[in-house]
């Protein structure tokens, strides 16, 4: 593993960390997360078994530390472990295509979703929350797809321009 790719996802999740706690709550004081965006660019950017499980355990220590959902840090880590290995499986299969900026920003909204209702449906069946999944998915999960594919579509080709300039050993470099 190489230095300069952990300092760079590390300035990933800082940056993510930095969005999610300056944003303001949608309903109920649940936040769009940004974390979950820069864990998906890290993904795109460096895609192995190994790397993926770091971004997956930083975000979701770091997810669940600043969470405003009650008893939010469980199902954070839980959320952000399926979300990453689901988006890795799908970076996998869909090698060629998912360098696409456009490809990615639908792999993003798929993974979005796949985290909001991964923690919604974790903080009921692990907290026992009572609360109103449907609800939540409409209200939070929904908006927060949209926000993250723009943050996404905003964000990626930045960093994809900047790593291609570095010496990062990425798979966009290799795009």
């Amino acid at each position: 593993m190489k230095t300069k790719n952990l300092v760079l996802m590390a300035l990933l999740v800082g940056v993510g960390c930095a969005l999610y706690l300056v944003i303001p709550g949608i309903m109920g004081g649940m936040k769009p997360d940004f974390m979950l965006t820069m864990m998906f660019v890290g993904i795109l950017l460096f895609p192995n078994t190994r790397d993926v499980f770091l971004l997956a355990l930083t975000t979701g220590i770091l997810s669940g530390l600043f969470s405003t959902f009650p008893a939010g840090f469980v199902p954070n880590i839980i959320d952000k472990f399926v979300t990453a290995f689901i988006f890795f499986a799908l970076i996998v299969v869909l090698k060629k295509v998912s360098q696409k900026v456009a490809v990615s920003a639908v792999l993003v909204g798929i993974g979005t979703f796949i985290s909001g209702s991964v923690f919604l449906g974790s903080a009921i069946l692990v907290v026992g929350a009572d609360i109103p999944f449907t609800a939540l998915l409409v209200s939070v999960v929904l908006p927060a797809i949209v926000i993250n594919i723009v943050a996404f579509v905003i964000i990626y080709p930045i960093i994809t321009g900047l790593v291609k300039r570095s010496n990062f050993d990425t798979a966009a470099s290799h795009a």
